[in-house]
């Protein structure tokens, strides 16, 4: 296989469309300085929403993405739509536009595709009939919505979208960010942005430490937060895997064996040093069970009806069930690789030297598509045989050429230092019940009179750089504070991704795509408001009436901020 070689700088080496090549074969049109209402440096989940939410109120955004898809987790790192309740993301903890956003994914579908009379009736069409969420689908369904919703602001002049762009620099004075600098990654092109608010949606909090924002890395101690899961000593270092997602088919039969990667003979004996310990080697079915860690075996059988049962990795994240479409559309089911085996979790990829940084994403690359040659030579199938050569990458279903994602799936972030950090106190339901004294089924998580959305999500924390193994621990519903996006200093800067303030433990359960794009949509409209009544956002969480009139406008905007009183059990 072709696979792109990785050149200096951390961002240099995401794969091209057609489209990004085309713009800059004639170089970036945009003049060398550019003034708006705010600047999203980041066009994820988060810094879509955001978009969104601050030209609904009329204001000019300028968009930077570093690939060339916007949309984040949903379309460049391919990760279909995470939700533990999608009954309630349904109903009413997704904001409206989240849930607009979902209408038009399935409306896509049935415009374009060939669904079959039955799955074009449901209502609540999941394309793939994964079991990770209620809409598992193709990245390239999730941008065309995305673009959709963005398409009448940006005709408008509203919101303008510079792809392929990275953040170069910032300009600072006191606790204000001036200016931001990006470059585009073709061109080398560079433009300055400058504008009155900025948004840090970048999947790593990349314009946190160019812009001197106080900000903190993986996971804190127990003396800092209280919290009773949180180590003995902060270790910094100690961040979550991030991971290189890719789409196969099975076409059996046929043969569609990959090159043997570079890497292979290492991943193939390698054994995780994990605590507690793992069960063997990282190219195996067996893992440790997320929640009870003990040695868990996965079943694999894509032609099989096996692939159906609750612990198929087939069927675990498939985006493309063929039976919901017409006969001989999809020869086979797709299905997106986003497991346990291809977590990486040797290095990281920011805050360390851009040498180490190039060679944790090759080195990453390599793993996961170590794991697709071993699922095609050597993996153990239920008939007794080894291999399924007929599993098919899908680099079309990727927009890319070595037929990975445009960019690693990033659980954890760098975060700011907030003025209010959510605890493992505020939302474990362990800790709840420790500190209210009610049972599991009474207790609720902590009351935020700054809440400005909802969530719903396990604490969940993949295998980590410091050697830790999963850690899974129960939460209850909860509310997300205003005083989570707002840094301890400086002014006029709010996170929009994983960057909130959150800690390594409730990082885990604030990152998933219907709270981060919650996070976003708040930012957004945060800094409309501002900018409408002539505040800042601190002002608006510390002024009893400023706040009251902030949390009734996301109301208006379809954003829940309380949960009901009487409602589906929790």
């Amino acid at each position: 296989m072709n696979r792109r070689s990785f050149v200096a700088g951390l961002a240099s080496a995401w794969p091209t469309s057609r489209l990004a090549a085309a713009q800059s074969s004639t170089g970036d049109p945009s003049p060398r300085d550019r003034s708006t209402d705010v600047a999203i440096i980041g066009g994820g989940t988060g810094g879509v929403a955001a978009a969104l939410a601050a030209a609904r109120r009329g204001r000019r955004v300028i968009l930077t993405e570093e690939t060339d898809w916007i949309g984040g987790q949903l379309t460049a790192q391919a990760v279909p739509p995470d939700e533990s309740k999608t009954a309630w993301i349904e109903a009413f903890t997704g904001t409206r536009a989240y849930r607009d956003f979902r209408t038009r994914v399935r409306d896509y579908y049935r415009r374009n595709y060939p669904l079959t009379p039955a799955a074009r009736a449901q209502w609540n069409l999941n394309p793939g009939n994964g079991r990770v969420g209620g809409l598992c689908c193709e990245p390239r369904v999730c941008l065309a919505a995305l673009e959709e919703m963005i398409a009448p602001y940006a005709s408008g002049g509203r919101v303008s979208i510079l792809l392929r762009h990275k953040v170069l620099a910032a300009d600072v004075s006191g606790d204000t960010i001036r200016a931001v600098t990006v470059r585009h990654l073709e061109s080398g092109r560079e433009t300055t942005l400058n504008a009155p608010y900025f948004i840090d949606a970048t999947e790593c909090g990349d314009l946190l430490p160019l812009a001197g924002v106080e900000y903190v890395t993986g996971a804190e101690s127990q003396k800092e937060t209280g919290e009773p899961h949180a180590g003995s000593e902060a270790r910094p270092n100690n961040i979550q895997a991030f991971t290189y997602c890719y789409a196969v088919e099975y076409l059996g039969g046929q043969d569609h064996t990959i090159d043997k990667p570079a890497d292979y003979e290492f991943w193939r004996g390698y054994k995780p040093q994990l605590h507690p310990p793992w069960p063997g080697p990282v190219l195996s079915f067996t893992v440790s069970h997320y929640r009870t860690l003990r040695p868990f075996t996965y079943v694999f059988d894509p032609p099989g009806e096996s692939g159906d049962s609750y612990n198929g990795l087939w069927l675990y994240r498939r985006i493309a069930d063929r039976r919901n479409f017409v006969p001989g559309a999809y020869p086979g089911d797709i299905t997106l690789v986003n497991w346990d085996q291809n977590d990486y979790y040797l290095g990281s990829i920011y805050d360390v030297p851009p040498e180490e940084a190039e060679r944790n994403l090759r080195k990453a690359k390599e793993l996961s598509l170590s794991l697709l040659y071993w699922l095609q030579t050597e993996a153990p199938r239920p008939d007794g045989r080894t291999g399924w050569p007929g599993l098919r990458l899908r680099p079309d279903v990727m927009g890319t050429e070595d037929g990975l994602a445009k960019y690693p799936y990033v659980r954890e972030s760098r975060r700011i230092r907030a003025e209010f950090t959510v605890l493992e106190q505020h939302v474990g339901a362990d800790a709840r019940m420790r500190i209210t004294g009610k049972n599991r089924d009474e207790v609720t998580s902590e009351f935020f009179k700054d809440s400005i959305g909802l969530g719903s999500y396990s604490i969940d924390l993949h295998p980590s750089t410091g050697g830790d193994n999963f850690l899974t621990l129960a939460s209850v519903p909860f509310q997300m504070p205003l005083g989570c996006l707002i840094p301890v200093r400086v002014e006029n800067l709010l996170p929009a991704c994983k960057n909130v303030g959150t800690t390594h433990l409730t990082n885990g359960c604030f990152r998933l795509h219907p709270e981060e794009w919650n996070l976003g949509e708040a930012a957004g409209a945060l800094i409309g408001f501002c900018l409408e009544r002539g505040a800042k956002p601190r002002q608006v969480r510390d002024d009893t009436k400023l706040l009251s009139d902030f949390q009734a406008s996301l109301q208006e905007q379809g954003v829940a901020i309380a949960w009901p009183k009487v409602g589906p059990s929790f």
